[in-house]
């Protein structure tokens, strides 16, 4: 019966919670903790800390931590399971339609509509990162050593190919030299 209970009730979170992990959160705590009392209120707020260090997103890790609590092994494969699948049946439908209509004149404009709408959102998280938090010296009266190494990466792998990861190496090594 636990597993069921489970399964319900990760399943209403993943079709209903829209958002995210953290905008899922009232509907987790409402679900573990006031529907079923798998847990106190303080216990939640330990285990929510708990989900956000650990690497993944923070529903899934809620998920697979109550589940591990309430069920054991299985209770944690249910959970996590439950709230993962609307989105992965989602995403099978959606992916489906898109390659069984990929010649389609109005699925191709709103796709390629799509592209400078998200490199508009990606540059403006960017812009929004560029600040004194993500970087040491930023500012007027700066030198600006760790934005021009940003810049530098950025170029590397958008204009010059290079991979990434040896990027990110070779930045980290250069701001371990510097500073």
């Amino acid at each position: 019966m636990i597993y069921f209970q489970l399964f319900w009730a990760y399943l209403k979170i993943g079709i209903f919670g829209f958002g995210g992990g953290y905008a899922m959160l009232s509907m987790i705590q409402f679900e573990i903790v006031d529907h079923y009392g798998w847990m106190t209120t303080a216990e939640f707020a330990d285990m929510v800390a708990l989900s956000q260090m650990t690497p993944g997103p923070v529903s899934i890790n809620i998920a697979t931590y109550i589940g591990y609590t309430v069920g054991g092994i299985w209770g944690s494969l249910v959970a996590t399971s439950a709230i993962v699948l609307p989105s992965l049946l989602m995403l099978v439908l959606v992916l489906k339609f898109l390659f069984k209509n990929k010649d389609n004149y109005i699925v191709k404009s709103t796709l390629s509509s799509m592209k400078p709408v998200i490199a508009g959102l990606i540059f403006v998280a960017a812009l929004q990162l560029m600040n004194s938090n993500n970087f040491i010296d930023f500012g007027l009266h700066q030198n600006n050593i760790s934005v021009i190494i940003c810049a530098v990466t950025f170029a590397g792998v958008f204009w010059a190919k290079i991979n990434p990861i040896l990027l990110i190496l070779a930045s980290g090594l250069v701001g371990y030299l510097i500073y």
